[in-house]
Formats: structure tokens, C-alpha cells, sequence
């Protein structure tokens, strides 16, 4: 099986505070060297708290934002410094606020024409075809197309949305959070949608959400994110099941269950590391309640951990230690 997407090395770091000189006077590396690979028609999911970097992530696959470090290969092609409506052929993004994403002061009709002009050259009888044959695809009426944007609920919105990225004709969608913002009902109707469009369209999907459990239904693997690193990254069936990197076990155990009272991570050291003074070892080690000293001195690299899966961890869950991190 071909990979759709792979990173090699890919990182991020921001630069922070300026001098009396204008001279940057820190840095924040949002993003740590990431090397994974998707194969084409499968979902990778992202998970992980609020600040692991899942949407820089996102940003710099869809040329939102710069890689500090290493490239990004779409079907074997190198797109650093590729042309933006290359960029955009080949992937695109799905946003969390489908309202917002919208142009307010354009039509649907305006807002599905323009990837069709701006990528594609379209003529004007192709626009209107292809735009019909999207929506119908997506399940939208052909008289949305002369409204606006204000004039839907969330969920018709996310449909536009996706919409929008077909018309791209891109094999490639980063879905950032892309149920979040709709009623449990509707977020149930906008999976199966993106389910049947992948197999009707041959996608591949990176989908990043903080729901575990919606992370799991619609993926095929998962990497779990911390603090800019993936920490373990396996099969979606065991991952929550049987996860190996204490973190993953934490957001597993921490995740509201139908009949279970919810769990809250431990009080202390709850909070994510400080990115202007980040830990010399294993970020995870002052949450961690397997860590030893070599855990606060060296920083564990991704090894395999059996089942196709992989963990960053010195002392890992469900798997035989080695004598030496003992």
C-alpha cells in the first residue's frame, strides 16, 4: 500500500520576546521532529491536550505555516516550496467553525466556484456542473447555492465546508475538530458523510480531535501527541484498549464513559511543561507515576512496542521492561 502523506523530521519553533534591538530573545518549538507516514485511504487520528501542537501540525501540511525543519511528500512528491495551488490540488483543510470558515459576504455558489477558478481553470458550464455533482455528494440542495453563509445551522455549514475542499479535487483532508463545534446528533451524520466520501473518493484523512472516542471510530490508527512529540502511535482498536505510554492510559482512564464517573488527572503536575523552560528528559515525567531517573535525563524515542504499534517511553505499559530502565 502507497503512502498518501508522509513527514520526515518535521518541526516547528516560534520565535519569542524581542530585545530593545528588535532581536528575538527566546524560542518555543511548538512542534518536535515528526516522522510518520499515511497510506492512501486510511484516517490517521491526532489526539492530545490543548497546546501538543495537533493544529500546527495541521497548519504547515496545508502551507499555513512555514516547517521549521523537514519535508512533506504527497504520492512520493516533495512539496517544500511548492506553489501554493500545488498545495492546494493535493490537500486541504477542514475547519473546526464551519460558519466561520465561510465568507460572510460571498454566495455558496461564490465560495464553491473559487477552487474551481483559481486551481482547476474551469469554464463557467463546468463550474456549475461539478459544483452540482459535489452537492450532491454532500447531500445539500442545489438552492443553498445562492445563499449566504448566515442563512445555515453547523451542520449544513460543515457540509459547504467539505464541500469546498472536493471541489479542490485534493486526495489529502486535515480535518482539525471538524464535529466539535455541532450537536452530538449532527456530528453523528457528519461522520458517516465523511465516511461514505471516503470510500467513494478514495480519501485519506488526518483527523485531530480532542473526542477519544470519536478519534477512534473513524480511524484507522492513532498518534498520540504531547507536548509537540508523538509519544505512541499504533491501531486504533488497541490504542485506547491497550495503550503503552502512561499518557495515552491517562487520557484513556481520564475520558467520560456512559456509566462511569468522570476521572480527573492527578492534581499535581496536571499542567503541560513550561516551552520557554522545557524538561531536560521526558517531557511526561513529572505526571508520570512509572518515571525513573533515567526517564528526567534522556528523552525516549519512538521504538517498536508489538501490534504494529510504537512508544516513546523508557518504561512502557503492557510491555516487558528492559533490564536497564529498571
Amino acid at each position: 500500500m502507497t503512502d498518501a502523506l508522509k513527514l520526515t523530521d518535521l518541526s516547528k519553533t516560534f520565535g519569542v520576546g524581542r530585545s530593545l534591538l528588535g532581536r528575538r530573545t527566546g524560542a518555543v518549538r511548538a512542534v518536535h521532529p515528526i516522522t510518520l507516514s499515511v497510506p492512501q485511504g486510511q484516517t490517521l487520528g491526532i489526539v492530545g491536550e490543548s497546546g501538543c501542537g495537533k493544529s500546527t501540525l495541521a497548519r504547515m501540511l496545508v502551507g499555513l505555516l512555514e516547517p521549521t525543519t523537514g519535508r512533506i511528500e504527497i504520492d512520493g512528491a516533495v512539496l517544500d516550496n511548492a506553489d501554493p495551488a500545488d498545495f492546494g490540488k493535493r490537500i486541504q483543510y477542514v475547519f473546526q467553525d464551519p460558519i466561520a470558515s465561510l465568507n460572510p459576504r460571498k454566495t455558496i455558489r461564490q465560495i464553491m466556484e473559487a477552487p474551481l477558478k483559481r486551481l482547476h481553470r474551469m469554464s463557467a458550464a463546468d463550474r456549475r456542473q461539478r459544483i452540482l455533482e459535489i452537492f450532491e455528494s454532500v447531500n445539500l440542495r442545489p438552492e443553498f447555492l445562492d445563499r449566504y453563509p448566515h442563512e445555515f445551522s453547523g451542520g449544513q455549514a460543515q457540509r459547504i465546508g467539505i464541500a469546498r475542499t472536493l471541489a479542490a479535487n485534493a486526495r489529502i483532508l486535515i480535518l482539525d475538530e471538524p464535529v466539535s463545534a455541532l450537536d452530538v446528533s449532527v456530528q453523528a451524520q457528519v461522520l458517516n458523510l465523511l465516511a461514505d466520501l471516503r470510500t467513494e473518493f478514495d480519501l485519506t484523512y488526518l483527523f485531530i480531535s480532542h473526542d477519544l472516542a470519536v478519534v477512534e471510530a473513524v480511524s484507522d490508527r492513532i498518534a498520540v501527541l504531547y507536548f509537540g512529540s508523538v509519544v505512541e502511535i499504533g491501531p486504533a482498536a488497541q490504542i485506547f484498549a491497550a495503550p503503552k505510554h502512561p499518557y495515552t492510559r491517562l487520557l484513556a482512564d481520564s475520558a467520560p464513559v456512559v456509566g462511569r464517573p468522570l476521572v480527573a488527572p492527578e492534581a499535581e503536575g496536571a499542567e503541560l511543561p513550561d516551552p520557554l523552560n522545557p524538561p531536560r528528559g521526558c517531557a511526561f515525567a513529572a505526571r508520570c507515576p512509572r518515571a525513573v531517573d533515567q526517564c528526567r535525563t534522556q528523552v525516549p524515542r519512538l521504538s517498536p512496542a508489538g501490534a504494529g504499534a510504537e512508544v516513546a517511553c523508557f518504561r512502557p505499559v503492557n510491555v516487558p521492561e528492559h533490564p536497564m530502565s529498571r
